[in-house]
């Protein structure tokens, strides 16, 4: 376990938040946490124990080289726990972790061409679904009916286009099927699933497209944001969509009616972000640096 020294304390310096109702007085700072995260790929908040879970890819997101992990960070930054899960101990399989998501008393995570499961309280492996044909699972997001969705953003190990391009579903049995597979939906990465059970996605591509997904897998409401390469998506209560683009250095808000603003910026290889339901704080992994920002939106 770590100490409060390895948490970082800083004002608003190289992160700047701007009021989300787009006027009045800039946010509060954020807390930037540091201290052995290597290659943060994804925060999760997790409500039952309050804590942020982090995906570490540590090295070749692509390599199956079983030494990732997953830390367990308070709220206010102590690392709890740097390697809670750690694919370096035996009997436990993580290569590359990415996006996170839990159902009932599973935690579920990405990594590579598997959905890997472990137990929410203590992190013991639980099996996992090996997604054939895929090449780049990156996000996952729950339903209501604790079914599993999961982006496979379709690039081989040099990130050039492989092709398979999917959105996955693994219902509450373990069942795995296509929702939809097309490279129309230009390298999706980022998912959430809004409370009607409709599907959001962010594209990784320079498009800077956030569409939903209708019944068969078709394209419904089609965004553009200004900048593009898109990583995380997370849904605000009230319906708005907090959404992160390496492409801009930022984290957007796109509202229910289209209306677009950046919300903090300055923020470099901004990857899959968590949202803080308690407090109302996006959670962003600086993917490049190692570290992490907790930015509250009020």
């Amino acid at each position: 376990m770590l100490s409060l020294r390895n948490v970082v304390v800083l004002p608003v310096i190289a992160v700047v938040a701007i009021a989300a109702g787009g006027a009045g007085a800039p946010m509060a700072p954020p807390t930037l946490v540091s201290g052995g995260f290597q290659t943060p790929e994804s925060i999760l908040y997790e409500p039952r124990s309050d804590v942020y879970l982090v995906s570490n890819i540590n090295g070749d997101p692509t390599a199956s080289d079983g030494n990732g992990f997953i830390s367990r960070v308070a709220p206010d930054g102590r690392i709890l726990e740097l390697k809670w899960i750690d694919g370096a101990k035996p009997g436990v399989r993580l290569n590359g972790p990415k996006g996170m998501a839990v159902a009932g008393d599973t935690l579920y995570v990405s990594d590579i061409t598997a959905v890997r499961m472990f137990d929410l309280r203590t992190g013991a492996p639980k099996g996992a679904v090996v997604i054939l044909g895929s090449t780049f699972m990156n996000d996952l997001a729950a339903g209501r009916d604790g079914t599993i969705y999961a982006t496979d953003t379709g690039v081989r190990p040099d990130f050039s286009p492989s092709g398979t391009d999917a959105v996955y579903k693994i219902d509450p049995s373990g069942k795995l099927s296509v929702v939809v597979k097309s490279p129309d939906l230009h390298s999706p990465n980022g998912i959430t699933v809004l409370p009607d059970g409709t599907l959001v996605v962010v594209s990784f591509s320079q498009t800077g497209e956030v569409y939903t997904l209708g019944p068969g897998g078709a394209k419904q409401k089609v965004w553009k944001l200004p900048s593009g390469n898109l990583d995380g998506v997370e849904m605000r209560p009230g319906g708005a969509l907090l959404i992160s683009s390496w492409g801009a250095s930022a984290v957007f808000q796109l509202e229910r009616d289209g209306t677009i603003q950046t919300v903090v910026s300055n923020v470099p290889s901004p990857a899959d972000i968590g949202y803080d339901s308690k407090r109302d704080r996006v959670l962003i992994p600086i993917f490049m640096e190692n570290r992490l920002v907790i930015q509250p939106l009020r």
